[in-house]
């Protein structure tokens, strides 16, 4: 975190508590309502704390992050990371004794040789396309349409984790949390991952907020960003009859814009992006083939990308 000579440290603190807690916020794809209701916590004071107005005491902060299944850390600035540093901190807390021992000789240098090799080894197989982007992008039309052009199979990750739990997103989130449903996204995507057979994958929005899984996905896929306008977005949306989780908000368009404002650092990482925004479908699944298409045809420099590239 940067501070301005000029300005109170305090002041520059709490704005950078508040854009942090509106940043999660929007990669959870949560609206201000739907944070107050699950927190505790008043949607104005929510308002405050994420404008740098509320001076919010550490119990109050633990619930909102609590809310959104967050790392209380990651919202208390300090200066920032590697990007990778997420993903790190996740592979540390799930790993053994001796997988942590491993770490602790690699990074000193005292395990250097082999690195190569060893990374190698860990690299996951190639398993296919995969699409991110937020709802109405256009990933499960037009990943079905692509994987019927080019013969491979298609799952939807949300449906697959509907099938495999027996509940809608809706009642296992309302069950279980939104860190609920990561496990269950997380444990979804290894499946499909052992059945080492090329797929075309459309995922959830949110994805991209929990750092195993996304690694995973970059790491595993050649990744796509369907990108378009907020606006375009929100129509189509709202033509499928799905506003969750911002249905009777009235403010729903900002909201959507702050995920996305959010997101996008997190999108960007794709292996290549596709802008659907004023296509039509047929338009944009010619775009999306024609993508696919150094994939398709076997070039070694359009293999999938770790985070840390």
């Amino acid at each position: 975190m940067t501070e301005h000579p000029d300005r109170d440290p305090e002041d520059s603190f709490l704005e950078e508590l508040g854009r942090r807690v509106r940043t999660m916020r929007g990669l959870r794809g949560m609206s201000r309502k739907v944070l107050a209701k699950v927190s505790g916590i008043s949607e104005r004071y929510i308002a405050q704390l994420e404008s740098g107005k509320g001076n919010v005491s550490i119990v109050l902060l633990r619930r909102v992050s609590n809310a959104m299944a967050a790392h209380l850390e990651d919202l208390i600035p300090s200066n920032d990371p590697a990007p990778d540093w997420p993903v790190i901190r996740e592979l540390m807390r799930h790993a053994t004794p001796a997988q942590i021992a491993q770490a602790k000789n690699l990074l000193s240098g005292m395990g250097e040789h082999g690195i190569g090799e060893t990374a190698m080894q860990g690299r996951p197989p190639f398993a296919g396309i995969a699409l991110i982007g937020l709802r109405g992008a256009g990933k499960s039309t037009l990943g079905r349409m692509l994987a019927k052009q080019i013969g491979w199979s298609f799952v939807e990750l949300n449906k697959q984790i509907e099938q495999e739990n027996g509940l809608s997103v809706a009642e296992i989130i309302a069950l279980y949390g939104q860190e609920g449903f990561r496990r269950m996204e997380q444990a979804a995507l290894g499946k499909l991952l052992a059945r080492k057979e090329l797929i075309v994958l459309a995922t959830g929005g949110g994805i991209v907020s929990e750092p195993l899984t996304f690694d995973l996905i970059l790491s595993s896929f050649y990744t796509i960003w369907l990108k378009a306008e907020p606006e375009e977005h929100m129509t189509r949306v709202r033509r499928q009859g799905d506003l969750r989780p911002m249905a009777d908000d009235r403010s729903a368009m900002a909201e959507l814009r702050t995920i996305l404002l959010s997101r996008e650092p997190l999108y960007a990482r794709a292996s290549t992006v596709v802008d659907t925004a004023g296509q039509s479908v047929d338009a944009a699944a010619a775009r999306l083939l024609g993508a696919v298409a150094p994939v398709l045809a076997g070039n070694a420099a359009f293999r999938p990308r770790t985070i840390a590239s």
